[in-house]
């Protein structure tokens, strides 16, 4: 009887948990487009810590990071994520494009192996992932290889896609150069660095997230 009990209470009890677990929200994009910028300022702004450190150098981000349990609150509304701010995808990392940055040869070596092992781990993280943003620099030509690759990626899995056209505080920034080239998807001009827009930012992401089954 004590167990029939327990059994009662262990299925009520997840039933009323179910549907509570955190969405998963994954960064992805190029190198240097602004990803760890954009996870740190939302981190920041509703947990007062940083995920993780950024450079003028590509690649800087070379393995997955996270932060449990940050809960986005706007316009009343709250949800919480996981934030999963991803290595830049990129199809060709030579070591030598690191020189430029003044590294030495055998750190940019080492450096361009770690690269390379992240954008494995980036996309293995894929499969886990609820929502992703794709963080693309609006001062650069959006329609490459790189950016096809990872929009494919996402397509083929089915994921809820926000495209999050960063450094709009730029003079060169197109942000209709992206919605061109990516005419299915929301595009959402920001500027991370400056806090820029981040309201419908946040209002994309609630729409997109609540497409998700919790």
């Amino acid at each position: 009887m004590v167990k029939i009990f327990k059994n009662f209470f262990k299925r009520i009890f997840s039933n009323m948990f179910k549907g509570k677990k955190d969405i998963k929200l994954g960064f992805y994009g190029p190198p240097n487009a602004g990803k760890t910028s954009l996870a740190n300022r939302i981190c920041k702004d509703f947990t007062g810590e940083e995920i993780g450190k950024i450079s003028k150098i590509p690649h800087e981000t070379r393995n997955v990071q996270f932060k449990e349990k940050v809960e986005i609150e706007y316009k009343g509304k709250k949800m919480t994520f996981k934030i999963v701010d991803t290595p830049g995808i990129a199809t060709k990392i030579d070591y030598e494009d690191f020189l430029k940055y003044k590294l030495k040869k055998k750190e940019a070596k080492k450096r361009a192996k770690e690269a390379t092992q992240g954008i494995v781990e980036s996309i293995k993280w894929l499969d886990d992932m609820d929502v992703v943003v794709v963080i693309l620099d609006a001062t650069e030509n959006p329609y490459n290889q790189v950016n096809i690759t990872i929009i494919g990626n996402l397509v083929a899995r089915k994921i809820p896609v926000l495209i999050a056209a960063n450094k709009i505080d730029l003079k060169k920034a197109d942000v209709k150069k992206i919605e061109a080239a990516f005419p299915e998807y929301d595009v959402v001009g920001i500027s991370a660095k400056k806090g820029k827009n981040l309201e419908e930012f946040y209002e994309s992401i609630f729409r997109l997230s609540k497409k998700v089954k919790r």
